[in-house]
């Protein structure tokens, strides 16, 4: 039976850049590391609050991306 192991955690702070010439929305992206595997969303989501404070353009979205590497 094949297993997950968790091993990498990044976590990506969206922010809304306001819209382009043809009126679509534009975002802008930061990608920030090296996240605890085991990090709730409560704690990941206060990291992104503090980080996105020294950001000037207002929070869209925070998105954890996990990496599993898939053993037998």
């Amino acid at each position: 039976m094949a297993i997950s192991n968790p091993f990498d955690t990044n976590v990506q702070l969206v922010f809304d850049a306001g819209v382009d010439g043809e009126g679509k929305p534009v975002f802008k992206k930061r990608t920030y590391s090296n996240f605890k595997t085991d990090s709730t969303p409560d704690q990941i989501y206060q990291v992104a609050q503090a980080l996105s404070s020294l950001n000037n353009l207002p929070l869209y979205s925070v998105q954890r991306v996990d990496k599993h590497e898939i053993v037998e």
